[in-house]
């Protein structure tokens, strides 16, 4: 070659695609308010620069989210979004006119036979005896039989000529017409593609879109006659998606982190205190006095900071290909990640579509609770345990109980190994009695006379069930009192109450944490102050509020007697107790 003959340019090759036909979503992972689709598509190549135009990705696609990934011997230069305006929309073609201009001649041609027939008929009825002789009566009437039955069959067959030529012309514009969806269905992706040899290959296209989000919901069901692992817990997830496009025999992967931006620690303001002057403050004064109530940082400053943020947190590494095909994670605390069995279809309608994501056999501890003095119903209660390596999401859950449906409860967040308490309703089979109270009062004292009131509240609990309850919580309390003429002790279970309000508790050694004062009253009952079993409770709080609670394990048919007992002490006897 020489400079009078430079080489040529090789053409750019322009290769059109569409998205939705050419292409197929491999991946969708769906957070709670967007979604990050992955779209691949397969295509044929020319050596030197091609041109790749793919139409028809969703209106809502955040262009700042788009990647671009490829597979093959090519090079990606370039990428260019924009929105597709003021295209023309096909509303006809070719064969559909030519079926419109055959629909209107076969009609014609039915329309002029049916006039036919009708001059005909109008014919036959306009003849009068005196105008046909009756040799050829035989003859006219063979006519009009033979030209009426050809016209009738003509009729006929135009008429199903005409209805075949209808669904022809149905048929056609239903193929030319652009359907519903597609308006929105408008942004264009332009991407170089370089190729040093001609053949085939393979772009992904990574976006986020919004209006897709998906919801925890659970089933819990509790099979009363199993000792281990009572509860089944089937987790399951309400995904809705108004996108634009379909997601048609999609793997589906569900992220329970939610992507945040511009979220730095948040610091703390000098916070001064001054004394307000009297006077009014003069010139002089007002600029300081202004300056005392502004923050640490100027806005400006607060804004290009965030700005910062944002910034950085926009860039994210691009992940690999090979994440396509990911198994479910969960990742504890932070965040989790959980791919939905084989493959899902979600269309574009804003509905729900449940799935089910994992079904868990837990740990459960059962539990019973009555507080007889207000209701004699016995609540049933399940402590579970999340043995798995799911993170269980905030939701709702339908319950059922051997079987039947109890009630509509909510799972809390819940990470792996941790618990949570999930009420199971009523059980009618422990049956509770809250016999009446028996008083007895003496008095004491020589100058000054003091009342002694002594009461007794007797609780029975009987267990109907073929099974033992192993843990039946029974709560009752007694009254506090609120003047110091007015002495309250307990005397049956015999737990220390504290003037003070605190109760007492065992005895510890030095530098020991004190224990929950706990009193064995029977065989598998023992009685405590309210609160002492649980968790986080405050060992010198308990008792302030006379709350007394029963632990029992009741056997099968069995019967057991509760007893709580007190003493109180007014002086002078004479003195009117309100509340007692």
């Amino acid at each position: 070659m020489t400079a009078d003959h430079p080489p040529a340019f090789e053409p750019i090759s322009a290769i059109e695609l569409q998205s939705i036909k050419d292409s197929k979503i491999v991946a969708v992972s769906l957070y709670s308010s967007r979604a990050e689709v992955t779209r691949l598509y397969k295509f044929e190549v020319k050596t030197g620069q091609n041109q790749v135009n793919i139409a028809g990705l969703p209106n809502v696609l955040e262009t700042e989210s788009l990647r671009v990934e490829g597979r093959g011997a090519a090079t990606i230069h370039d990428v260019t979004v924009s929105m597709a305006k003021g295209e023309h929309v096909a509303t006809s073609s070719p064969k559909l006119v030519e079926l419109l201009n055959k629909r209107e001649k076969t009609a014609s041609a039915l329309a002029r036979c049916e006039k036919a027939l009708a001059a005909l008929e109008q014919y036959l009825g306009s003849l009068a005896v005196q105008h046909l002789e009756v040799s050829k009566l035989d003859d006219m009437l063979g006519s009009y039989e033979a030209t009426g039955a050809r016209l009738d069959a003509k009729k006929a067959e135009l008429t199903d000529a005409l209805r075949a030529i209808d669904a022809d012309v149905s048929a056609e514009r239903a193929e030319i017409e652009v359907p519903h969806e597609n308006d929105k269905l408008r942004i264009k992706a332009a991407i170089g593609v370089f190729a040093e040899t001609a053949g085939s290959v393979e772009i992904a296209l990574i976006y986020a879109v919004p209006y897709a989000t998906w919801t925890a919901f659970y089933d819990i069901r509790v099979d009363m006659d199993t000792k281990d692992n009572a509860v089944t817990l089937i987790y399951k997830a309400a995904v809705q998606q108004n996108t634009g496009e379909s997601w048609d025999d999609v793997p589906l992967q569900l992220e329970t982190s939610t992507p945040t931006f511009g979220l730095g620690v948040p610091k703390l303001s000098p916070w001064n205190l001054s004394i307000q002057p009297t006077a009014y403050p003069t010139k002089a004064m007002r600029p300081q006095s202004m300056l005392m109530g502004r923050a640490a940082m100027p806005a400006p400053m607060a804004r290009r900071r965030m700005s910062v943020f944002a910034a950085s947190e926009a860039q994210e590494p691009e992940p690999e290909m090979a994440y396509l095909g990911a198994a479910v994670t969960s990742k504890g605390n932070v965040s989790a990640t959980f791919r939905v069995p084989g493959l899902v279809t979600i269309p574009c309608d804003d509905e729900a579509h449940n799935f089910t994501i994992v079904e868990l056999s837990l740990k459960t501890a059962m539990s019973w609770v009555t507080v007889p003095r207000l209701d004699a119903k016995t609540h049933l209660n399940a402590r579970i345990t999340n043995a798995s390596e799911y993170t269980l999401l905030h939701g709702t859950a339908s319950v059922y109980v051997d079987g039947s449906f109890i009630s509509r409860s909510v799972v809390p967040a819940v990470s792996p190994q941790e618990s949570f308490d999930c009420p199971l309703g009523l059980d009618p089979s422990i049956r509770i009695t809250y016999h009446p109270v028996s008083k007895k009062l003496t008095q004491s004292g020589f100058y000054t006379k003091s009342a002694n009131y002594v009461f007794a509240q007797r609780i029975t609990v009987h267990n109907t069930k073929n099974v033992a309850v192993e843990r039946l919580k029974v709560v009752d309390h007694i009254p506090a009192s609120q003047n110091a003429q007015i002495e309250v002790k307990l005397v049956s279970p015999a737990l220390t109450v504290p003037p003070d309000g605190g109760a007492g508790g065992s005895a510890t050694t030095k530098g020991a944490a004190p224990r929950p004062q706990v009193v064995n009253v029977a065989k598998d009952v023992v009685a405590q102050w309210d609160g002492a079993d649980e968790p986080d409770c405050e060992v010198e709080a308990l008792g302030a509020e006379r709350k007394v609670n029963w632990i029992c394990a009741v056997q099968p048919q069995a019967k057991i007697n509760l007893v709580l007992e007190w003493e109180v002490t007014v002086s002078p006897a004479s003195a009117q107790v309100v509340g007692l």
